[in-house]
């Protein structure tokens, strides 16, 4: 684990969030401000960055890198935190079936919330035996499913699931 830098959140943008560090690492042209991205702030998925932290409030962070184009540090939020996916691979294994509801439609599948801040994708053709065109034709967003998981990537963070797999053969 690297360096941990504590601060203020001083300004949440669409693009990340600025810190007001307390004292950041020494550097010579360090200014004490540090920049988390989008993707640092969190391990689980959210609408806005606003959702995760506000301005004000005071954050401890993972030193990742100098920006010395930026003239900041870059930090990690989520770095300080477990990594729900990983915790989710270590109890769970290829074969299991699992119950989730289903969150989003996409062209090639859906994806399934099986755990807390675990999401899933049940690709178009596991989610029936008989060919569908589209998701929509098979599920709706918010319905209740069983699963069965196929494939867990801990280095991609990736779950790949099955629903046809816990359907009977007709279906």
């Amino acid at each position: 684990m690297g360096e941990i830098v504590s601060g203020t959140v001083a300004a949440i943008e669409r693009f990340g969030v600025f810190v007001e560090l307390d004292d950041g690492p020494s550097h010579p042209v360090f200014p004490g401000v540090g920049f988390i991205t989008i993707p640092e702030l969190s391990w689980r998925r959210f609408e806005a960055a606003s959702d995760v932290v506000q301005v004000g409030q005071r954050v401890s962070c993972e030193f990742l890198q100098f920006d010395t184009w930026n003239l900041e540090a870059r930090l990690s939020l989520r770095a300080t935190q477990p990594d729900p996916f990983q915790a989710f691979a270590d109890r769970n294994a290829v074969g299991r079936k699992l119950h989730g509801h289903v969150t989003k439609l996409v062209p090639f599948g859906v994806f399934v919330q099986v755990a807390n801040g675990i999401e899933g994708l049940v690709p178009l053709r596991e989610l029936t035996w008989t060919p569908a065109k589209a998701p929509s034709h098979v599920v709706q967003v918010g319905d209740e499913v069983t699963v069965v998981v196929t494939e867990i990537d801990r280095e991609l963070r990736r779950l790949i699931l099955s629903r046809r797999q816990v359907l009977p053969h007709h279906l």
